[in-house]
């Protein structure tokens, strides 16, 4: 069964999409940036390391709604703006996700919404 997640503290889709789906056992979330929580049109302030961590705070918060967290994650995708940032990205990756982390995937892209550094998507299973 699929089913759309969404968390409280989490700022709505800004599209026609879900900010998280789920697909039998599995959690996929769609590709987050660093959505100022006082806001949501903006990027929190700072590089990288600033904008990764609020990514994974909102991903956090969305795997919590299927009961599920970091450990979980099995894949991730990372898009970065400029490929040199890749090593602080690294530090903030390896800080929070626990062994055994899970698959990375790492891609430059020429841009991304609201001029966000980093955006990243998850899938989990639970």
């Amino acid at each position: 069964m699929k089913y759309s997640i969404n968390a409280p503290h989490v700022p709505d889709a800004p599209g026609p999409f879900s900010m998280g789906t789920t697909a039998g056992r599995l959690i996929f979330t769609a590709g987050q940036v660093a959505l100022d929580p006082r806001h949501p049109d903006r990027i929190v302030e700072g590089g990288v390391a600033s904008q990764l961590e609020r990514i994974l705070d909102i991903v956090e918060e969305l795997l919590g709604e299927c009961d599920c967290s970091v450990v979980d994650v099995a894949k991730a995708t990372l898009y970065l703006a400029c490929l040199d940032d890749l090593p602080e990205a690294e530090a903030v990756i390896s800080r929070r996700f626990p062994a055994p982390a899970p698959a990375l995937s790492v891609v430059e892209v020429s841009r991304l919404p609201l001029g966000a550094l980093v955006e990243m998507d998850c899938i989990a299973c639970r």
